[in-house]
């Protein structure tokens, strides 16, 4: 893959970058999904990384994309667990969805993972709900509605 203006983007002054496996394609996909997110969503990422002066602003670096879009419970949750056997320390794992249950499941899923000891933690940096297109309202959508999509960045680090 050729190292172009497409392998860094700047989000909302936050830098995220694409491991050499993320194709063109699946590039320009998580660049779209990623504009769908509100212009505050990667404050938490800030904040995980204030604790330690050395990772501040240090680029998030997506090795993969899970496209659980149309997939119901508990498949987004199952197809995280596949991706991330290939995510290294300090890598990410870029999750959308669009079944609701998704939020929790991979919620509790990161949390159980600082809870068991093992010395790899896996961090949920994003967990945000957006309107497949940016003009919509969520509030005046049905729960359900297939036009919402969960977006989750997961990075795995090293718990010492």
């Amino acid at each position: 893959m050729s190292t172009d203006s497409q392998s860094v983007i700047v989000r909302d002054s936050y830098p995220i970058c694409f491991a050499e496996t993320v194709s063109d394609a699946q590039q320009q996909s998580i660049t779209q999904l990623l504009d769908l997110l509100p212009t505050d969503s990667f404050d938490l990422v800030e904040n995980f990384n204030s604790t330690d002066s050395t990772k501040q602003k240090q680029p998030i670096t997506i090795k993969n994309m899970v496209d659980g879009r149309g997939l119901a419970c508990p498949m987004p949750l199952l197809k995280t667990k596949v991706a991330l056997r290939e995510v290294a320390v300090d890598e990410s794992l870029y999750v959308v969805a669009t079944d609701p249950n998704s939020q929790a499941d991979i919620s509790a899923f990161c949390q159980q993972s600082q809870q068991t000891g093992t010395a790899t933690l896996l961090l949920l940096l994003i967990n945000q709900a957006t309107a497949a297109s940016s003009g919509e309202n969520l509030e005046a959508k049905s729960k359900d509605s297939i036009d919402t999509i969960y977006h989750f960045i997961i990075t795995k680090t090293d718990s010492n």
